[in-house]
């Protein structure tokens, strides 16, 4: 049973700061990894795409916001602009992710961990925990990148 280790990170990005969040190895559990000062989309992609090489990440997952209607709301078009900028410079794939809610629910878990309300201003890298864990769930035995599948 041959099963090849592979890490994906994702990206929460926001309108000052950018939630990065990273799997284990077997692309099962999500964990927050840093958060990034935006400053310019170019210079972010740069600076995602380093730390994308310095884990070994085989994936980028990018949160994209949409409107009710499906489409893209200004944030999610945002997003598949920096994804675009990523894609120019690396091979490692990219790819974009309905982020809903992730910042309420990063909130939401804050609350229940009973960080206080002054301490809950960063919440980049827990919505991007949560937008990594959400896409993670969504595969066949949480991980299309293993080449073993699971029999009962």
């Amino acid at each position: 049973m041959e099963n090849e280790l592979k890490k994906i990170m994702a990206i929460d990005p926001g309108a000052e700061r950018i939630g990065v969040a990273i799997s284990d190895l077997t692309a099962t559990i999500a964990n927050p990894l840093t958060v990034i000062k935006h400053v310019q989309r170019n210079k972010d992609a740069e600076r995602i795409v380093t730390i994308a090489l310095e884990k070994s990440v085989k994936l980028i997952v990018i949160g994209q916001a949409f409107y009710s209607n499906g489409e893209p709301n200004p944030s999610g078009r945002k997003s598949a602009r920096l994804a675009e900028a990523i894609m120019q410079i690396t091979d490692i794939p990219v790819i974009l992710w309905d982020e809903h809610e992730s910042t309420q629910l990063a909130r939401k878990a804050r609350r229940e961990m009973g960080v206080k309300k002054k301490q809950n201003s960063h919440l980049d890298d827990l919505a991007a925990t949560i937008i990594l864990q959400t896409y993670l769930d969504s595969l066949p035995n949480h991980s299309n990148y293993s080449d073993h599948s699971l029999e009962s």
